[in-house]
């Protein structure tokens, strides 16, 4: 069950719902809350309402935006386009999102990069450097670099084993 149909069900007015926010048309009663948040725990989903963890949620939700449709090359570095879509200085978000995440923004981004490269990977449609030119990387060397960090793995042999755990997971 998708959120929207959550909200639908239990007769909660909203305006919008988009990337993992919902705007309501009025505030939740105690008891509505309460209903919202035992049903979103149900769906493994909770209720953020304070303003750091909101605005860590929303860091977030923009970075996988942005690897998730790497189609087009991005117009700003990241610094420059995560303070123009939330309004704030760069170092203000930075420093929030490493004390609440014990990460860094970027090293989460890279985190993500590199899922979404195993899931390019694993569908076996694109070789590497054809990933590599789609999630902006400079070279297939600095992405290989950047997938061995993470992982622990070259892409080559990520690539191998997966498909040899597939053949063995269909026998």
């Amino acid at each position: 069950m998708a959120v929207k149909d959550l909200l639908l069900k239990l007769e909660l007015p909203f305006t919008s719902i988009a990337y993992g926010e919902v705007e309501m048309a009025s505030a939740f009663t105690p008891t509505q809350r309460d209903q919202f948040g035992l049903e979103l725990k149900n769906l493994e989903m909770e209720i953020i309402d304070d303003t750091k963890s909101i605005l860590i949620g929303k860091i977030k939700n923009l970075i996988f935006h942005l690897v998730r449709n790497q189609e087009e090359v991005p117009k700003l570095n990241l610094s420059d386009y995560l303070s123009e879509k939330l309004n704030y200085n760069y170092t203000y978000l930075s420093n929030i999102f490493s004390e609440n995440q014990s990460i860094t923004i970027e090293h989460f981004m890279i985190k993500l990069k590199i899922e979404r490269v195993k899931e390019l990977l694993a569908y076996n449609e694109m070789n590497l450097t054809e990933i590599s030119w789609k999630m902006h990387y400079s070279s297939v060397a600095h992405l290989s670099n950047q997938f061995k960090k993470v992982t622990g793995l070259t892409p080559s042999f990520y690539k191998i084993s997966n498909q040899k755990n597939q053949l063995i997971a269909n026998m």
